[in-house]
């Protein structure tokens, strides 16, 4: 209370005030509340966020470089059939995350989506582990052995597509998670959200060096039990991490699927494409200010002018109601502009440094 009188004094508004105290970015806290400003987001947040992609890296990474060795020297098939196992689990983890990121937009949220595929990854590596330790489960109950038991490939492949679903839920989550920590109304957190994906590239390449260098030596001149354990030892930890920096976290609340809006926007671009384009783009409809709710809209651009159609007010559309249910969803028209080109938040701002909506 003290520091908002002293701010007052020096001249700022209550709005201001507000602003400087509260996150209005659509956030919310663990609690569902607005966030402060003081105490979630920004770095105290995002470091326990690098700390799990540098674990799921350095998994993924130490498990993909090496699985073709383990495939012919362990599982003993010849380079032809591992080859082909090989794409095909590259293959699924590569399509994964487009269904990861659906279910994270859509209906989970990104940290519950984070942290469910973290299990999920978890259980891969604890089975993937059990079967290298547990002698009923070994590739081989001989000292020599020319092929590998059943039960262990099985386990070995349930255990290789768990972490390609549980990889299906970070790549698309955790990096849009820890950008949600910075605020890019806010001149500051905008400048260190820059800093945030250095050193998120930074966790990155270390957790594939050293899942390419130091887990591939383990498994070759140790054990690939071994190397197993320091995995999912190493991830269990991070997913502790994690979930203790949850005090600390902006969340964004799912708002259903991002194809609804998206497609009625383009289904009322093409009814209007007779009609001609306004003189200024101020002129095409905006949702009114008393409906606004905290956040932002993005800025006009003169990308795909073609969408803009959607947003031409014509004589009628009073008394369209087809029309109307479109307007709706008018305010993230531009999100749709967004998903074909990335926009960066400095061409939100004009030369005076105030934001143009249109």
């Amino acid at each position: 209370m003290e520091h908002e009188l002293e701010n007052m004094k020096r001249g700022d508004q209550p709005g201001e005030i507000d602003k400087k105290k509260w996150v209005y970015d659509s956030s919310v806290d663990y609690r569902g509340r607005i966030p402060l400003r003081a105490s979630t987001g920004v770095w105290k947040a995002s470091l326990f966020i690098i700390a799990i992609e540098f674990s799921e890296r350095l998994s993924y990474f130490g498990i993909a470089t090496n699985l073709i060795t383990y495939l012919t020297k362990v599982l003993h098939q010849d380079l032809k059939e591992a080859v082909r196992n090989v794409n095909y689990w590259s293959g699924v983890t590569t399509t994964m995350p487009l269904i990861g990121g659906f279910l994270a937009d859509s209906y989970l949220g990104r940290f519950r989506a984070v942290l469910i595929s973290s299990f999920i990854y978890l259980m891969g590596l604890g089975l993937l582990t059990m079967s290298e330790l547990i002698p009923s489960l070994k590739h081989c109950n001989m000292d020599k052995c020319t092929k590998s038991t059943k039960i262990h490939e099985s386990m070995f492949f349930l255990s290789i597509y768990l972490i390609s679903v549980g990889t299906g839920g970070h790549r698309p989550s955790l990096e849009s998670f820890g950008a949600d920590q910075f605020d890019d109304d806010h001149s500051e957190e905008r400048k260190k959200k820059m800093s945030y994906f250095n050193w998120w590239s930074f966790g990155l390449c270390c957790g594939l060096l050293f899942g390419v260098t130091v887990v591939v030596y383990v498994q070759d001149y140790v054990s690939w039990g071994v190397a197993d354990i320091v995995l999912t030892v190493v991830l269990a930890i991070t997913i502790v991490i994690f979930y203790v920096g949850r005090p600390f976290y902006r969340f964004r609340v799912p708002e259903g699927s991002p194809m609804t809006p998206m497609l009625q926007v383009l289904v009322a671009a093409i009814m209007k494409r007779n009609l001609p384009y306004p003189s200024h783009p101020t002129q095409l409809y905006e949702v009114p200010k008393t409906e606004k709710t905290q956040g932002r809209l993005l800025c006009h651009t003169p990308k795909h002018k073609f969408l803009d159609k959607a947003a031409i007010i014509e004589d009628d559309d009073v008394m369209n109601s087809v029309n109307l249910c479109f307007y709706v969803f008018l305010a993230k028209r531009y999100s749709y502009k967004n998903v074909q080109r990335k926009l960066a938040i400095a061409d939100c701002y004009e030369k005076d440094g105030t934001e143009f909506m249109a």
